[in-house]
């Protein structure tokens, strides 16, 4: 299954450099994005060397199904609008 990252977890000012928020396709309530809680999740990196950075689903986010991911280090900024894979 594919997602796409939406954005960094955090405020205006602050954002949280492993934490993203991520959209399913088909996901559009709390109920079903609640079912994908604990799911493993890899962004590959685009480019020669393609180092993949894994986390897990830690929570919903809001109402209409995004998920709440915790990668294991910071996301490049070159990573907002790529999709991810989850298992």
């Amino acid at each position: 299954m594919a997602g796409v990252i939406v954005h960094f977890r955090g405020s205006q000012k602050r954002k949280k450099g492993n934490q993203v928020i991520v959209v399913v396709p088909g996901v559009d309530t709390n109920e079903k994005a609640k079912a994908y809680v604990g799911k493993k999740v890899s962004w590959t990196a685009p480019g020669k060397n393609k180092t993949t950075i894994s986390g897990k689903v830690s929570a919903p986010h809001g109402n209409k199904g995004a998920l709440r991911v915790l990668f294991e280090r910071g996301m490049p900024g070159q990573s907002l609008g790529e999709e991810v894979k989850i298992e």
